[in-house]
């Protein structure tokens, strides 16, 4: 069951970033961020309040927000810096590079999430897993290869190591969602956090875009922007669910969500006609494969 829901959430995922990649063009990144997260809010709003002033109403469901203490706030604002500082730097990315280079490295994520387990909580790779890991590298390697080959240095381009941040933040909000799911209710983490998301959100935007929002690139609203909503949040909960179901493994489930890399790479190919496409689903295909290792990997650890 659990795998079914990282599936569907995979698929949601890969529309999110075609979402993000439309609504970034000629825009500015910071309120198109703050729209989307704002939206969101909005969006998981009317569960919060019915789980306090109806709580019978909501009771016993999916979508029922408990009272958490101030720890778990905390825990949970932490889970929002976390997120909103990969979301920042892979927006910026997203925004200035092929979304057939930028998805597809993101989906290494997995990797550096098992290589951080490694390091951090000192687990032991079995052969399944380290060959996932070096797939996945080398695909990394091969698509430098395809972002020289379009003009793009990865040593110099500085969006590239804003998506190597985003990416690198993204593996650890990962390893801290299962401590979450073990620790919270997953519908109090998913409703909080956003709500932080957005209050965090706000202020950035206020200090650091509204002053010189005359001289930089201007916002513009699009509808594609209230989609990133949409299919964000719907992820989400198949993603929190399928963590808080009993034997769901977040290895698995993160390499599961990174599928969904498929949909944006066929919309920047077929749609953006962006350039090296072959080599690109060359890396793409090692990617996956290395994806698929570390799913075998998890699997016999079991």
């Amino acid at each position: 069951m659990w795998l079914i829901l990282g599936l569907c959430s995979a698929l949601l995922l890969g529309t999110y970033d075609v979402c993000k990649k439309v609504s970034l063009q000629d825009n500015a990144v910071i309120p198109v961020l703050l729209v989307s997260i704002m939206v969101s809010s909005v969006l998981l709003c009317p569960l919060l309040v019915m789980s306090r002033l109806w709580p019978e109403s909501l009771a016993g469901t999916l979508l029922y927000v408990p009272q958490v203490d101030w720890r778990a706030h905390l825990f949970i604002l932490l889970k929002s810096v976390i997120v909103l500082g990969s979301w920042i730097c892979s927006y910026f990315a997203l925004k200035h590079l092929p979304i057939t280079l930028a998805s597809p490295i993101s989906a290494t994520r997995p990797a550096w999430t098992v290589l951080g387990a490694l390091l951090i909580f000192g687990e032991r790779l079995n052969g399944y897993q380290w060959a996932g890991v070096v797939i996945a590298l080398v695909s990394f390697y091969l698509f430098s290869v395809a972002g020289r080959r379009e003009g793009i240095s990865f040593g110099h381009n500085k969006w590239f190591w804003f998506l190597i941040a985003g990416t690198l933040l993204g593996a650890v909000s990962g390893l801290y969602d299962k401590y979450l799911m073990r620790e919270f209710d997953r519908m109090a983490v998913q409703v909080y956090y956003t709500f932080y998301q957005a209050a965090i959100m706000a202020v950035i935007t206020w200090v650091l875009w509204w002053p010189v929002r005359g001289r930089s690139t201007p916002f513009r609203f699009r509808w594609s922007i209230l989609l990133i909503s949409v299919f964000l949040v719907a992820a989400d909960f198949f993603y929190f669910y399928a963590l808080s179901l009993p034997g769901s493994l977040i290895s698995v489930l993160s390499t599961v969500r990174r599928l969904g890399v498929v949909v944006p790479f066929v919309y920047g190919a077929a749609v953006m006609h962006d350039r090296q496409v072959r080599l690109k689903l060359i890396c793409l295909s090692g990617v996956l494969l290395g994806m698929f290792f570390l799913f075998l990997g998890s699997y016999e650890g079991l």
